[in-house]
């Protein structure tokens, strides 16, 4: 990914449960980028100051969850990517 400038980021922290019911987190993610998740991913926690959304499907297609700052999705159902600051 090529910027000029300072890249704009969702200021924060993105946490979610993956496999093992291990918690991972993304800190600082780029805004208005689709991002895969590369196993399973339950539980999205949104800590960063920008809303976000989570899709049932990769490439962030299918169902459709934005979660607000500080909210979080119920564990179930799983999700398969995740966009910040969606325009």
């Amino acid at each position: 990914m090529t910027t000029s400038g300072a890249a704009l980021a969702a200021d924060g922290t993105f946490l979610w449960v993956g496999a093992g019911n291990k918690t991972f987190a993304l800190d600082d993610p780029p805004e208005h980028r689709c991002f895969d998740m590369a196993q399973e991913a339950r539980g999205a926690g949104n800590a960063t100051k920008k809303p976000l959304v989570v899709y049932s499907r990769k490439r962030c297609k299918g169902s459709a969850l934005r979660l607000a700052p500080g909210k979080a999705a119920p564990i179930d159902p799983p999700f398969a990517s995740v966009v910040f600051d969606p325009r």
